[in-house]
């Protein structure tokens, strides 16, 4: 009851109560008849549409380095593809801005695109890497080019997990925030960045209403899209042996490494030019925005200094990673018991509350946001001046997470071992922690950690919902970008490489606990 209390209350009342809001003051189908609803829906699917092209392109030779190629750094190469996707939206949007100062189409779906290329590549390899390559050997000796041979055995291998990365990059890309804000400015907007123009600036709850309905019908649609893809990938790998050993490329493949080396050194060039921007002044180099890290930026811009802001992520990032972590791990396990039970409506309750943990993904952050407020009132103690507010939001975000991670691991357990402890007289709590828990330890340590760097980047519902005098590292970095003064410029600069270099070290981290476990966020949606 524990996940689905916390769903029911903290995700479905909220966005519930808002859509109701909007019905009530009768606006919703008025603005669903307007044609400016669908221009700003087609450009959010169409944005989404390419950044989802770009994004496969870029990391299926990636995902070709990761699965089938023995050379020296790819450790290395496996975790540095990881960094982009838990990088704060801010950060992104800022080291684009550095590199396209006046925004447009093109930095918005390449920023998607930096963010996505770990979800292709990860993704792909867990499945290139169980391929068999004597199928694909077998069509070179027969005469096939190596295009023709990849495009007739393996592309086709490959395309239930080509697909389920693209739906859930799609996804992401659709419901993309920080970025949009960033780079689009007042001249292009999405459904999300809409929603967030109606109901923070315009109080316009019916609009906001309307326009969460049209996003929440295409976040389902590519989420059963998601679902049946991932259900195929989990079928072609159980269904592939043990795969070759990698091996040092040969012929061509040396120009798809070379491609992969490239889409890396692109990775790291946004990075760069943030670390760059961060240390210059009109005056030349310098640390004045790491040094105004201990001051409130220029003429008082910020209620607390920059430290203060960093500590208050960090805080706020662990009280909704505990949160994350308990509604995850009930959830995961909970998933597992109706999996393995015999009934078919068991296997269909589990399969409808998997998708259902998966909606705060897609639904936007300010609805869930403005629905706390409208709502939190009626319970006990109200939650809506709590300290817990924004940490309730950020676990909405990370309990998905913690499930994908977790989940697989615990279905891999053998239920055989399960069943001969019970045999001999061990309680379903004693199975868990002697049986299943020592099996899932690093998986739900890195589950932890990876909740913790998203947790501490996360900026579409807490932008909403921090107060002035107590806000987060990224509330801060977006207060002082806009603001005038070359101050509050480079310490927003300095605020965000700060944030960066934390992600990178738990990535790092994270990234050695998932391999040893076998599975990655990343790798499992």
């Amino acid at each position: 009851m524990v996940p689905v209390g916390f769903l029911a209350v903290l995700f479905a009342w909220p966005v519930a109560a808002i859509i109701g809001h909007g019905f009530a003051e009768g606006g919703v189908f008025t603005v669903l008849a307007d044609d400016q609803t669908w221009r700003l829906a087609g450009f959010t699917l169409a944005q989404a549409a390419a950044s989802t092209v770009v994004a496969v392109l870029a990391g299926m030779p990636v995902a070709f380095l990761l699965a089938r190629v023995r050379l020296p750094g790819i450790a290395v190469a496996r975790t540095l593809v990881l960094v982009p996707f838990v990088l704060p939206s801010v950060v992104v949007g800022l080291a684009f801005r550095a590199l396209w100062p006046d925004g447009g189409v093109a930095s918005i779906v390449l920023a998607n695109a930096f963010f996505n290329v770990a979800v292709v590549a990860r993704t792909v390899a867990g499945l290139w890497a169980q391929l068999d390559s004597r199928a694909e050997d077998a069509a070179r000796a027969l005469g096939a080019s190596p295009w023709r041979a990849f495009r007739s055995v393996t592309l086709p291998a490959l395309a239930p997990a080509i697909t389920s990365a693209a739906a859930v990059v799609f996804l992401f890309c659709a419901t993309s925030f920080g970025v949009v804000l960033m780079l689009g400015g007042a001249r292009l907007r999405t459904l999300e960045t809409e929603i967030y123009l109606r109901t923070v600036n315009l109080l316009d709850l019916s609009g906001a209403a309307a326009l969460s309905l049209v996003q929440l019908a295409a976040v389902v649609a590519a989420l059963a899209l998601g679902a049946l893809a991932r259900r195929r990938r989990e079928t072609a790998l159980r269904m592939r042996s043990p795969a070759v050993l990698a091996r040092r490329p040969a012929g061509g493949q040396w120009f798809v490494v070379l491609a992969a080396f490239a889409v890396l050194a692109l990775l790291l060039t946004p990075i760069a030019a943030l670390l760059l921007k961060s240390v210059s002044t009109s005056d030349g180099w310098s640390l004045a925005g790491y040094r105004a890290l201990t001051g409130h930026g220029a003429d008082g811009t910020l209620a607390v200094s920059g430290w203060e802001a960093a500590l208050r992520s960090l805080r706020t990032a662990t009280d909704a990673t505990v949160l994350a972590m308990v509604v995850g791990v009930l959830a995961s396990v909970l998933l597992v018991s109706l999996r393995r039970a015999p009934s078919r409506v068991a296997h269909a309750t589990g399969e409808a509350m998997d998708a259902a943990l998966m909606l705060p993904l897609g639904v936007s952050a300010v609805t869930v946001g403005f629905g706390y407020l409208v709502t939190l009132d009626a319970l006990p103690g109200d939650l809506r001046t709590s300290p817990l507010l924004v940490p309730l939001a950020q676990a909405l975000v990370i309990i998905p997470l913690v499930v994908r991670m977790v989940l697989p691991v615990l279905r891999s357990v053998d239920e055989r071992l399960r069943q001969a402890a019970a045999t001999l007289g061990a309680s379903p709590a004693r199975v868990w922690r002697e049986i299943d828990l020592p099996l899932t330890i690093r998986s739900v340590a890195a589950a932890a950690g990876f909740g913790y760097v998203v947790a501490l980047g996360e900026f579409g519902a807490t932008s909403f919902l921090a107060r002035p005098d107590s806000p987060t590292l990224p509330v801060a970095v977006s207060t002082l970008i806009g603001r005038p003064g070359e101050l509050n410029n480079q310490l927003a600069y300095a605020a965000c490489a700060l944030l960066m270099l934390v992600t990178a070290a738990a990535v790092a981290l994270i990234d050695r606990l998932g391999s040893a476990s076998g599975h990655t966020a990343v790798g499992e949606f």
